[in-house]
């Protein structure tokens, strides 16, 4: 007769330990300390076997039947299965696993892969693995890892608006996972789940703000249009100093002395005045710091380098620069902001680190745990494009023609 889960709950110990019959080789073992055991009974090449389910209740009667099922589909099977070899491998399978991580595999790949980059950026993409990717996907079986896992690590990234640094993340992941398929009799890596998505399934894009500019054949003209304006002088200057810096209007206009430290040859930002909200760097060439010296003589007794004309206590207005350029000619074809991609198109163009770019343009994704180590990165990479970049402006200014940089 079939057991019920009532008999179970109700069965008393005895002083001896005593069986409870289900069906198919199932029974309850209780013993006399009143625990239950359940016991699967069966036959393997003519020799009788017994194998444990675990106790009641924590495996309910519905799990012991479930097991038993699954134990008999194995003995039923061509050729026929021992569930006690069986569950012998899985459990080797699971040590296995447990030696065979994704965080194990990082580690590897990093090991591989880090030593032909620089020492600091080495170390900064293991930090991202840290802070970013290990405590979800570190101690899963990197063999079993699916898409969906990867997805969800580089969702909760890009759920900090994080948006750049979740897609370098899942570039990351997908190149560990290349590594481990390499070396796929230790890992066991067949595929790479990180190819079954692209970071525009699961990122939602920026909405991008459309700023009109020029293109590169016609700076030389505007550069020369900027030194024959009739603008008055703090406004002349404060479009020269965004040629050469191509930091965004609002950084610009708001700019105060105290930041700048013309012997060191920097201007530090504050946080608070960032995007980002994070300190940034901008390393000044010869040519950016004769026109600080400039502005000196106008604005120097002041706070603010670029003063409204009403009120010396309030900054440049946005307008200022926009309808400077208006007035040169160039309304609807070149803003303030237009700098930044002119820059930014030249620079890639000659060769320049795309991650010095990145980093001088203050797009990097920075958090609250790397923006102290992140804003000085590369500074000296980034003090020596600044002077070719301003370079660049003088001799396109002197000729029409392009000029090529010196070598990035």
């Amino acid at each position: 007769m079939a057991l019920s889960d009532t008999a179970i709950r109700t069965a008393k110990p005895l002083d001896k330990a005593f069986k409870m019959y289900d069906e198919g080789g199932l029974f309850l073992q209780v013993t006399p300390s009143g625990g239950k055991w359940w016991r699967f009974k069966y036959r393997f090449e003519g020799k009788e076997k017994l194998l444990s389910f675990g106790t009641y209740p924590e495996v309910s009667l519905l799990s012991a039947r479930q097991r038993r099922d699954q134990a008999r589909t194995l003995l039923a099977s061509n050729p026929p299965i021992n569930p006690s070899d069986k569950r012998k491998d899985d459990k080797s399978e699971r040590v296995a696993n447990k030696t065979n991580t994704f965080e194990l595999w990082a580690g590897k790949w990093w090991q591989h892969w880090q030593s032909s980059k620089s020492p600091r950026h080495a170390r900064y993409v293991m930090r991202r693995f840290e802070l970013d990717v290990f405590d979800t996907l570190g101690k899963l079986p990197i063999n079993d890892i699916q898409a969906q896992q990867v997805a969800d690590c580089v969702k909760a990234i890009a759920g900090r608006d994080a948006l750049d640094l979740a897609k370098r993340v899942h570039q990351t992941i997908g190149q560990v996972f290349r590594y481990a398929i390499a070396h796929n009799k230790e890992s066991k890596v067949t595929r790479n789940p990180a190819t079954d998505i692209k970071p525009s399934d699961i990122i939602e894009a920026r909405k991008k703000e459309n700023y009109a500019r020029i293109e590169i054949k016609e700076l030389p003209a505007l550069l020369r249009a900027i030194d024959a304006s009739n603008s008055q002088p703090l406004t002349r200057l404060a479009v020269k100093l965004m040629a050469l810096t191509f930091v965004r209007t609002s950084e610009l206009i708001q700019a105060q002395w105290s930041e700048f430290d013309l012997d060191a040859a920097q201007w530090r930002i504050a946080p608070e005045r960032m995007k980002m909200k994070t300190p940034h760097i901008v390393p000044l060439s010869r040519q950016a710091i004769h026109i600080l010296q400039s502005l000196k003589n106008l604005t120097g007794d002041g706070l603010l380098v670029f003063p409204n004309r009403n009120s010396t206590n309030k900054a440049m207005s946005n307008n200022t620069i926009l309808k400077a350029l208006e007035v040169m000619g160039y309304k609807g074809r070149m803003t303030g902001h237009g700098f930044r991609g002119l820059a930014s198109t030249a620079l890639h163009e000659q060769g320049f680190d795309h991650q010095h770019i990145e980093l001088q343009l203050a797009h990097q994704e920075r958090n609250a745990v790397s923006a102290a180590y992140n804003h000085a990165l590369y500074l000296k990479q980034r003090s020596s494009m600044m002077q070719q970049w301003a370079d660049y402006l003088d001799e396109l200014k002197a000729g029409a023609k392009i000029v090529p940089f010196k070598q990035a």
